[in-house]
């Protein structure tokens, strides 16, 4: 069990998240952030990195990612800490009026404050229709790739047509015995290029390309042992297996923040809108997941309620001092 004490614990590491880590810094705010992907950047890393986008001041025109790698390099100098590949299960408030935080994984983060910046909620895996599926998480299924050293030289077989699948098999090819990559398709949803070297790697003998199929069957004694695939006509072919890497996407959903006491509405977070809080003292919601009157889901509008939050926030961390407001320009930007 890992044990945490920062002063904001921020869940969600997407861009809103990263930004409140350097509004928060600028008052002398130490940041940790959870996030139930395996990577910093939310849903900008794990959907559409490559995606450009227009409304971000100063850019016209700037890809996902390399907004997220911007704001990476802003927050550096406050030396923000991350879990990752963890959800946030469960929050207990204590006596002083601070929180534990706790993961799935049973991490714990000691906080005064806590900033829901989960963009659409924690993100849960589309997992495919295969029975006995549940009964194998965790003993040879598994949704995302966190260390991909205990794959190394296992058998693999993943399934999934988009950026994820193709990514994951082009690694893991160097690391894993055997990588098996099943698509219902004939062609890829993900980037042209992986594709192509995926096709390549293929020719080459060293994956397995098994398209128009789907993994159908699985099966094991206590741990993952064979994966059965439909192919054409219908044919049936077992294949040996230590894992399998469903990649079909992730789904969005509230999870457990529906069960901390807070107003939802219609799946989002009700906040006052003077300083983005909601209904549980110490506890703010900035971004997609919160909801107002006339919310506009624009990164830069999370922007705006992560630097009202901060200001707000403050008094928790620091009770004793009073906050005086000043701009970077004359400040400057200075690291703990």
């Amino acid at each position: 069990m890992e044990k945490i004490v920062t002063d904001i614990c921020i869940i969600g590491a997407g861009p809103v998240g990263l930004f409140a880590v350097f509004e928060a810094g600028l008052l002398k705010m130490r940041c940790h952030l959870v996030d139930a992907l395996p990577q910093i950047g939310g849903q900008l890393s794990e959907i559409y990195p490559q995606k450009p986008i227009y409304d971000i001041p100063g850019y016209p025109e700037v890809k996902a990612q390399d907004l997220v790698d911007r704001l990476m390099e802003q927050i550096a100098p406050f030396h923000p800490t991350f879990t990752l590949g963890e959800r946030v299960d469960s929050v207990e408030k204590q006596t002083d009026g601070s929180f534990i935080v706790t993961t799935n994984e049973k991490t714990e983060i000691t906080c005064q404050v806590i900033v829901i910046a989960g963009g659409l909620g924690c993100f849960e895996p589309r997992k495919p229709e295969i029975e006995h599926l549940e009964e194998f998480e965790g003993k040879g299924v598994v949704y995302m790739v966190k260390n991909p050293e205990l794959f190394r030289d296992r058998r693999i077989v993943l399934a999934g047509g988009g950026d994820s699948a193709l990514d994951w098999t082009l690694f893991l090819s160097n690391v894993a015995k055997e990588v098996t990559l099943v698509h219902r398709g004939e062609t890829f949803r993900g980037a042209p290029d992986s594709a192509e070297k995926v096709f390549e790697l293929a020719h080459q003998g060293k994956i397995n390309l098994l398209l128009k199929s789907n993994v159908v069957a699985i099966n094991g004694n206590g741990h993952l042992n064979t994966v059965s695939i439909s192919g054409k006509d219908n044919a049936i072919t077992t294949l040996t297996a230590d894992h399998l890497i469903p990649l079909f996407g992730l789904t969005p959903k509230l999870g457990p923040i529906a069960d901390w006491g807070l107003t939802i509405d219609k799946s989002a977070i009700s906040v006052n809108t003077e300083d983005y809080s909601t209904n549980v003292e110490r506890i703010y919601a900035i971004g997609d997941i919160n909801t107002y009157p006339g919310k506009l889901k624009l990164i830069l509008c999370g922007f705006h309620e992560a630097a009202l939050m901060a200001q707000s926030a403050f008094k928790y961390v620091y009770p004793n001092q009073k906050l005086s407001f000043k701009y970077t320009t004359v400040n400057g930007v200075n690291a703990f």
